[in-house]
Formats: structure tokens, sequence, C-alpha cells
């Protein structure tokens, strides 16, 4: 194991830790929900795999919100998630998130969230609110910029949204175009995102073309993804249907659905949730370029 990685082992664990007193501080109650699951939220791009007569979870998020219908109202989990065929310099087919979800609240409060973790987390690292990643300066004490995903499409994408969709290209431009133009001093959101693209999301009261979704980016690393959660079962139901289509398209297997889940989503309160991608987190405080040099042991390791 290179001195890099080991020190980077090390971090990890400051940061794991730094994370848990964040939530614990703020009432939040640490939960675990099984790895093994019936059915995953069926998406389009992400591929679950396989264990026995289930999946493993892509991510915790199906029971946590169902923990949510029961009554707990604010929770965290750090989990180990799988997904298939996802390998790069960013990417692990088994990785970690950290996830948390809050009742009686909105993708705004996620934001707020974010702030303040990333803000302590740089604090108890690097002792200070400035981070240096990749040639470049980050400042965690200034807030955040908040970029629409329309003005973006229309400032770094050269086209619209609707043109986009229409095309088929609105991954693609997303990747190519606007992540890389994204400003690197500061972490930005990446806010509302088109409706077809809402996922979990609720769409945005007074202007449903739009879903409460977000992304955080810091450094040019896409850090996490957060809702205003979707709590209605048959437009749940029909979104995942929808999902199950596009795989269809695309000459993949259709997913079963978590009948469980949609039965309890119409007793869930007003809620928000996000998923934040704890390797990532540490690639960033340690100046890391791959995902290869902050975890224990690569997939060709093993």
């Amino acid at each position: 194991m290179s001195s890099f990685r080991r020190a980077n082992l090390h971090l990890r664990a400051r940061i794991m830790q730094a994370v848990r007193e964040f939530f614990v501080a703020r009432g939040f109650l640490e939960v675990e929900t099984p790895h093994r699951i019936p059915a995953n939220a069926p998406e389009e791009h992400i591929e679950p795999g396989r264990a026995g007569a289930g999946y493993l979870h892509t991510s915790p998020e199906l029971c946590m919100k169902r923990l949510l219908c029961r009554g707990y109202g604010k929770i965290f989990q750090i989990c180990r998630c799988w997904r298939d065929n996802e390998r790069g310099r960013r990417h692990a087919p088994e990785f970690t998130m950290l996830e948390w979800y809050r009742c009686d609240s909105d993708y705004s409060d996620l934001m707020k969230d974010c702030q303040e973790l990333l803000e302590q987390v740089v604090r108890t690292v690097c002792g200070g609110t400035m981070l240096s990643y990749q040639g470049g300066e980050i400042g965690f004490g200034d807030g955040m910029r908040r970029i629409s995903v329309r003005e973006a499409f229309e400032r770094f994408g050269g086209t619209t949204i609707e043109a986009a969709l229409r095309n088929g290209t609105f991954d693609e431009i997303m990747v190519t175009a606007i992540e890389p133009a994204l400003p690197q001093d500061k972490p930005v959101i990446l806010m509302d995102y088109p409706a077809q693209m809402a996922a979990l999301a609720r769409l945005k009261p007074g202007d449903p073309t739009v879903g409460e979704r977000f992304e955080l980016y810091a450094g040019g690393l896409e850090l996490a993804n957060g809702f205003s959660e979707l709590n209605d079962p048959h437009e749940q139901r029909t979104r995942f249907l929808e999902a199950n289509a596009g795989r269809a398209r695309a000459g993949l297997p259709a997913l079963p659905l978590p009948e469980p889940f949609l039965a309890d989503l119409g007793y869930m309160p007003p809620a928000a949730g996000i998923a934040l991608g704890i390797d990532r987190l540490v690639m960033l405080c340690a100046d890391a370029e791959r995902i290869d040099d902050v975890i224990a042991f690569t997939p060709e390791e093993l």
C-alpha cells in the first residue's frame, strides 16, 4: 500500500468521525437498513447487482423513506452501496454513501446542511475553510454559488434545456460542457432540474416544469444529489414505469417495482433527502485524483 493511500485512510477515518459528530449534534438519529432488498428504485442509467433472490441496494433511500413514514423525523446513514458496470477514475462498483432525511423540510434546508457540513469537515481536516484541490483553491466559509439548470444551459451549454431534452443530449451536455465550466473557487449548487429529470423529487410549487432537485459540486467533483421528496405514490409509480420504459428502449431488462415502498409512500410527511458520496468527499480533502487512492482495496486487488 502506498504511503499516499495509507495517509488517506487515516484522513478518511477523521472525516467519517466529523460527519457523524455533525449529524448527532443536530439531533439526527443514525440508522442502519438492509443492504439486500427485493427491489431498488428503477432507474434508466443505474444497474443494480443481484444478490440471491434480491438485489444489493444502490442506495438506502427506499428503506430510509419508509422510516420517515413511520414517524422518524431526522435520520442519517453511512453505508456501502453497489452499482454494476460502474468503474472509472471517480467510480467504483462498491462505494460508501452518506444519506440524510429530514421531515417538514425542503431542498433549501438540505442546501444549508451541505454548506455547514462541508465547512465543518474542511475545518476538521485543514484547520481552516480553504482547501487545495488539483491545483486550485476552494473556499468553504463563504456560502455556495447557486445556479439553476436553465441558467447553466444558457451560459455554458450552447443550447436550451428544451432542445437538449428533445435531442436526447441533456446528459451529454451536462458532462461535457456544463460541469467543466462550473465555478471552481467555491462549492456550487446546480438546482431546479427539468421535470423529466426530477427522479424522486417533487415538482416545484408554482412551476411544474422543474423538480426541486439539486446537485452539489466542489472542485469539479459531483458530491451530492438532493430532493424535496415526492410523496405521491401514484406519481411515483408512474415515474418508475417510465424509467422501466426507458430501460426497454435501451435494450435493458425491466426492474421490479418496490411495492412496499409505494404502499408506505402516501404516509410520508413533507420531507427532503440527499445522498453524498463519502469516497468523493475524501478525494476532495485528500487532493486525490482517483477514487483508488482513498479506498482500502480496489476491485482489481480483490
